[in-house]
């Protein structure tokens, strides 16, 4: 199955993802009926097209609604079909208590970092059909080897000895769900994590692996007013994090990619933005990295 899956996230024709979903539940005792592919297709198509117009709506159809974090990721994995890029990286929504309060889920998802959602280290980002508008400051990590799916998950270690760098990171998320509140986690994992923009500041040149990100309390300006982060409310460790990334994918078949970007989760709670701000996050010996909205 490992081998069926990723083998369909980079093929042109429409992947079977509902078979595949099926078989994951088969496996792990979960007989019932699933989406089919042309309800999963639906679904995706229909949130696309709000992400394209800059809308919202209230809840997908009943007819092709997810039900369960399998059919929510499936429904999310159509999304790579409609980027001509290869896949960017990932980002890990919820991974502290007020992530997780922000969007009313109980736990960490994983969602898609597209590469025309990326924005240069000190650009614009448009605040155009945004809603959230909330900016949060990440430590980021690029891959520099493959983690592919497995049946034994991956260690801290392990998954360390599979990078190339940390980075300071900016990412500012939306849904396109009016009341992302109460959509609940099938659906908000079917939007793609709530991912919209994304900022990537430079490597750091610092020695990374011998700093306790744990302990790492990023400075960010915004609007005259300091606000402080802690790695600490990254999933307890942003390392942590990363791991847990690491093994949500293997378990849907996926693996992580040399080159890509995984995105930890946000160090602070988010913080309200609005037109003509600037956001300033100052890492320290990590790095800086900055965006202006408009």
């Amino acid at each position: 199955m490992s081998e069926a899956i990723s083998g369909f996230l980079h093929h042109p024709a429409a992947p079977d993802v509902a078979s595949l979903i099926r078989t994951t539940n088969d496996v792990q005792g979960k007989h019932k009926t699933m989406l089919d592919q042309d309800q999963i297709a639906a679904a995706s198509r229909t949130l696309q097209n709000h992400w394209r117009a800059g809308t919202k709506l209230g809840d997908l159809d009943a007819t092709h609604r997810p039900r369960d974090r399998a059919e929510g990721y499936a429904i999310q994995a159509m999304l790579e079909h409609s980027s001509a890029a290869r896949l960017y990286g990932w980002k890990i929504a919820a991974t502290s208590s007020a992530g997780q309060k922000h969007i009313n889920v109980d736990g960490p998802m994983a969602g898609r970092i597209l590469a025309e959602t990326v924005i240069a280290d000190g650009g614009t980002a448009s605040m155009a059909g945004n809603e959230m508008r909330v900016a949060e400051t990440e430590f980021a990590f690029r891959m520099h080897a493959d983690l592919p799916p497995r049946p034994s998950p991956y260690t801290v270690p392990e998954v360390l000895d599979a990078v190339a760098s940390l980075h300071p990171a900016i990412e500012i998320p939306d849904s396109r769900f009016a009341d992302f509140v109460s959509a609940g986690a099938a659906q908000i994992i079917a939007d793609n994590a709530c991912a919209h923009l994304f900022v990537l500041g430079a490597p750091t040149t610092s020695n990374w692996r011998a700093l306790d990100l744990v302990e790492e309390k990023p400075v960010i300006q915004l609007r005259g007013e300091r606000f402080i982060g802690h790695g600490k409310n990254v999933l307890g460790d942003p390392q942590i994090a990363l791991t847990w990334l690491a093994n949500e994918l293997r378990q849907l078949g996926i693996g992580l990619r040399a080159g890509q970007i995984v995105t930890t989760g946000t160090c602070h709670p988010p913080l309200p933005i609005q037109s003509g701000d600037v956001m300033e996050a100052d890492f320290g010996v990590i790095g800086k990295v900055s965006v202006r909205f408009e």
